[in-house]
């Protein structure tokens, strides 16, 4: 039994389905259609109880949710793809450190933009938590242009998938044209001979 990825286009499931292609593992899409509620079925809701994809049934029959957890994982299974740099090097600690930062203040902060009344329970406040999403977006951005320096990706001179998870937070963000420098990664990634057909099809 291989990989079963629940899924749909334009989602976090892009960075899973990206790192398993990488990967060249065994897997299956099941998509689960949002505008039909279909990640409020209680057989995807048994899977993730926050009703968020993606969700990656493992060959072992394990669930693991998280995206950036996901591509983590991945990593670690498949060292020899390039999905990361090397355990145990300079760059790997760049990979960890990146994913959980992306994770943790970009894919968050998209979320608090994108739907604010999820984090309030006050309706009024809704566009103040948007906006303080937006702008933590940019801040965040703002971190990790800074940080790049002269280096062409995120952990060095490879591109890793800390450089997709970034390409498809900054596509979400529309914060594209505003840091060149991580404008170029988002480039390489859409250009990308294995990315940039799943980039297209993921409407990025």
């Amino acid at each position: 039994m291989g990989y079963l990825l629940y899924s749909h286009d334009g989602s976090g499931g892009f960075i899973a389905e990206a790192a398993l292609v990488k990967s060249g593992a065994d897997f299956e899409i099941a998509i689960v259609d949002t505008e039909k509620d279909e990640h409020m079925r209680p057989d995807f809701v048994a899977l993730n109880p926050l009703h968020q994809v993606p969700a990656l049934v493992l060959p072992s029959g394990e669930v693991m949710t998280e995206s950036a957890a996901i591509t983590i994982y991945l990593a670690s299974i498949f060292p020899s793809r390039g999905l990361s740099p090397e355990v145990g090097s300079p760059g790997h600690a760049a990979f960890l450190r990146w994913m959980v930062f992306m994770s943790v203040n970009l894919y968050e902060a998209c979320l608090r933009s994108f739907y604010p009344q999820r984090y309030t329970s006050d309706p009024e406040c809704a566009p103040a938590v948007q906006a303080a999403g937006e702008s933590h977006v940019r801040r965040s951005l703002a971190v990790m242009e800074d940080a790049l320096g002269e280096e062409k990706f995120i952990t060095g001179a490879d591109m890793s998938m800390a450089d997709v998870y970034l390409a498809m937070l900054m596509a979400w963000a529309e914060e594209k044209t505003r840091f060149p420098k991580l404008n170029t990664i988002v480039d390489a990634v859409a250009a990308d001979e294995v990315f940039g057909p799943l980039w297209r099809r993921h409407g990025f």
